[in-house]
């Protein structure tokens, strides 16, 4: 595929956080044409899609919201609203994973995606997994998310791609990709990551608590934005 893809059209699955928000005005400028796909999972952080909201706007792109309220009765998280657990610990079923992986959330999203996708006939879906900086999750490894869409595309006789432009890049080099997109004020002042759906609290990297693992990821990824880029 060419670096210029005209008339081709992009579904980024989206939150309002730091990774999707990146990835989308990466399609942005890449695509002919892109729509925006968010999840209301009675997440914890569900501040989240109000600043998808007001993000799809700036960005003068397409937003639809999927409640799948119902994922939360499936699978045990600390992410969920309803949840007491601390973010920071290990998760109750799998002890190698923090207390905030949502098992099968990836895999949920890229389907239900990929369903979207036929309806709105798009032939690319674009998500903002990162294997060189995040939580530890296995579904953010390129191993599952070529496995999974090779699935979806055998089951529905399709061929639609999937793109993950921040597989191998750090936080730092995001917020370098964000420089040069032009949406670097974007993703500080706009984007969401806090896992306690804090946003009373301005740091020089954004908002949140400045203590869960979302806001100590994205703030040492800024420190060394500002000293290595």
């Amino acid at each position: 595929m060419s670096e210029n893809t005209p008339k081709e059209h992009c579904l980024v699955i989206f939150s309002g956080g730091q990774d999707s928000s990146t990835t989308a005005a990466w399609a942005k400028a890449k695509f002919a044409k892109v729509s925006l796909i968010a999840f209301d999972y009675n997440q914890r952080h569900k501040i989240e899609l109000t600043q998808a909201k007001i993000i799809a706007k700036k960005l003068d792109l397409p937003l639809s919201i999927i409640p799948i309220t119902f994922f939360e009765n499936l699978v045990e998280s600390a992410l969920f609203l309803n949840r007491q657990d601390s973010t920071s610990k290990m998760h109750k079923d799998h002890s190698n994973l923090p207390a905030s992986f949502v098992p099968n959330r990836n895999a949920l999203f890229i389907t239900l995606a990929h369903a979207f996708s036929q309806k709105i006939h798009a032939n690319h879906l674009a998500l903002g997994v990162s294997e060189a900086d995040y939580s530890g999750y296995p579904d953010c490894r390129g191993e599952f998310i070529d496995a999974i869409i090779h699935a979806l595309n055998l089951g529905s006789q399709t061929r639609i791609t999937i793109h993950t432009p921040l597989k191998s890049m750090t936080k730092a080099e995001e917020f370098a990709l964000a420089r040069d997109l032009n949406i670097l004020d974007l993703i500080l002042e706009d984007t969401h990551t806090c896992y306690e759906g804090i946003r009373d609290r301005r740091h020089a990297w954004g908002y949140g608590c400045g203590i869960c693992p979302a806001c100590e990821l994205r703030k040492a990824g800024y420190e060394k934005f500002l000293t290595d880029f």
